[in-house]
């Protein structure tokens, strides 16, 4: 309410999100909380969210990077002047993909939040999404927020949390309860680092940093890299055991058929440095997913995968 305002004659929240999970559950307690009236539907479907949205009668949705993705394939010009919030979550979107979600002046609002801090505790305001691209916004009030670096010339930082909406600890996991919590603040296992105004970046999740011969490569920058090339659908890129470089990062693909891997490799090499790209290619029918949307990278480390 503090973030967005409030409106109970007007609004009502989209949710195509899982309920057992935090983005969806979320939405249920906002909704008991200052009564407003949900929209539950069973999955995502754009062409039916669509609908929804154009027919004024809600006012916020929540999306992850994949769901903004086809709902932009499907529309190209503004939604209905009743909604007033498209929160996204889950995952850092690509810039190209959020510039292009405000080229169409659509209220789309970046956030940072897991199930630990009960959903988002970072927003950026919609008033400040043109400048600030790529950043998930400033802390909500009242929580506090800090980057703690392994060395002070590290641009990244892990990313701790402080405040009301921290969960408490791990059910019956005393110590990984302790090991979470550093003087009140919640390691989040996310790296990332404020601007000079204080707008958070975030850059990975510290799990699935690669480091390849001392040197640091962030997936997601890669992966944005490569759903930005024509033919590339879907994209995830994780680090494989090398012998020579200790990690080696390798790209798993979803792709059309208009896709021309010679011509990924040129935009590749013109846009990354050469150790950040990926040292084999692989392609799947599609990409193990959570119910939230999010890439399961832990599955494609497996030597053996299956999309089923």
């Amino acid at each position: 309410m503090l973030n967005f305002g409030f409106s109970k004659e007007k609004d009502a929240w989209l949710c195509a999100v899982p309920i057992f999970h935090i983005s969806g559950l979320s939405i249920l307690m906002r909704s008991v909380i200052y009564g407003i009236p949900v929209y539950l539907e069973p999955r995502f479907d754009a062409e039916r969210m669509v609908k929804l949205i154009a027919s004024g009668r809600v006012t916020h949705v929540s999306v992850v990077m994949t769901m903004l993705k086809r709902l932009l394939e499907l529309k190209s010009e503004p939604f209905h002047s009743n909604l007033r919030v498209m929160l996204l979550g889950g995952s850092a979107a690509p810039k190209e993909i959020v510039a292009q979600s405000l080229a169409q002046n659509w209220p789309l609002v970046q956030s940072f939040g897991m199930t630990e801090t009960a959903s988002q505790v970072v927003s950026l305001q919609p008033e400040a999404a043109a400048e600030k691209i790529g950043s998930s916004g400033k802390i909500l009030f009242p929580s506090e927020l800090k980057i703690v670096k392994q060395q002070e010339t590290d641009l990244d930082g892990e990313i701790w949390i402080k405040g009301p909406t921290v969960f408490a600890g791990y059910l019956n996991r005393e110590q990984e309860t302790k090991a979470a919590f550093v003087d009140g603040f919640f390691r989040t296992g996310d790296l990332g680092h404020l601007d000079a105004d204080g707008f958070l970046y975030v850059a990975e999740r510290r799990s699935d940093l690669i480091i390849s011969g001392g040197e640091n490569i962030y997936p997601t920058e890669v992966e944005h890299v490569l759903l930005s090339v024509a033919g590339v659908l879907e994209a995830a890129v994780v680090g494989e055991k090398d012998a020579e470089w200790g990690e080696k990062p390798v790209a798993h693909l979803v792709v059309a058929s208009n896709f021309d891997e010679e011509a990924l490799r040129e935009n590749l090499e013109a846009r990354l440095a050469r150790f950040k790209i990926p040292k084999a290619f692989i392609y799947h029918e599609k990409l193990p997913r959570t119910a939230s949307g999010k890439v399961q990278r832990h599955r494609l480390k497996k030597e053996k995968f299956s999309a089923d």
